[in-house]
């Protein structure tokens, strides 16, 4: 299975719990705002983001067979993603993600993944045993993984014949975990996506620019490497140039899910066959009407 709107998508898919103030927050602020439960997680926010651009994502990931779930499950069939291959537990509960924002940006997050994180290879079946790819017949389409995986188990994906044939593109779920991506750097298929926190984690130093910041990535070993740095200038770098792009400039009213955003938005453009500058510039577009509020949830 693998065509050119098709792309399966790895990782995180739980209920965003975020609570949002216009106002700007301190630690131990207690203040007006609204709290909303939606469907989120990195590989569900890139999926949803791919479907918004006519692509085709295909879901692998660990759900829990509670109401939770199974609301969840619903809600992303509704949204047209195939979740045929999700795997099912009956013993893990369905994962949640809460945070606060505030005027001021992402004031705390906590990430609970751990039934993803225990149901480890399981969620890969589907691209060893056949029904989408096997070690001999590798899937060779796109393949969006993140970092709610553990290290162990992205470490046995950078060395998988499962995944040699494939388009991989790599996204930290957070950048408490952007060090678990470290051994997809060294992949030759992979890009790497990244904000500039998550990359001075990465290459273990600081960095003044996203240029900068992509450059050393591929010195660190990887073939391509995106960097964002919010409103500030983002790069792609590959072996043959640094490309450059200005985000436009909105109103910030939501942070949760930008980078995510980003990524798909990037993928969604190349698979268009837009290319380079036209399709870094895409996605920041996509990411920047995505955190203005402009993008329905």
């Amino acid at each position: 299975m693998s065509d050119q709107q098709t792309v399966i998508c790895i990782g995180s898919m739980l209920w965003d719990i975020i609570g949002r103030s216009s106002a700007s927050m301190r630690v131990g602020a207690d203040v007006p705002g609204r709290i909303t439960r939606i469907p989120g997680g990195v590989a569900m926010i890139i999926a949803m983001t791919l479907r918004r651009f006519g692509m085709e994502p295909v879901l692998l990931t660990a759900i829990g067979r509670d109401p939770e779930g199974d609301e969840l499950v619903n809600s992303a069939q509704k949204m047209g993603m195939n979740t045929d291959y999700v795997y099912r537990s009956q013993d893990l509960p369905t994962d949640r993600y809460m945070a606060i924002e505030g005027a001021n940006g992402l004031i705390a997050a906590i990430a609970d993944a751990h039934s993803l994180e225990a149901a480890g290879d399981k969620i890969l079946t589907p691209l060893i045993d056949g029904r989408l790819g096997a070690h001999d017949a590798p899937y060779s389409g796109q393949i969006a993984l993140d970092g709610n995986l553990t290290t162990e188990l992205l470490t046995d994906i950078s060395k998988s014949p499962a995944f040699a044939a494939a388009d991989l593109r790599v996204a930290p779920a957070s950048p408490g975990k952007a060090e678990r991506i470290l051994p997809l750097t060294q992949c030759a298929n992979a890009t790497i996506y990244v904000n500039l926190e998550e990359a001075g984690l990465l290459c273990q130093q600081t960095f003044g620019s996203a240029p900068e910041a992509a450059e050393r990535l591929l010195k660190l070993g990887a073939a391509e490497a995106l960097v964002t740095n919010g409103g500030k200038t983002a790069a792609h770098a590959t072996s043959d140039d640094v490309l450059t792009a200005e985000p436009p400039e909105v109103l910030v009213t939501r942070v949760t899910g930008a980078g995510d955003t980003f990524m798909a938005a990037h993928m969604a453009a190349q698979s268009r066959g837009e290319a380079g500058q036209k399709a870094l510039e895409a996605a920041l577009k996509a990411a920047a009407a995505y955190v203005s509020g402009d993008v329905a949830l």
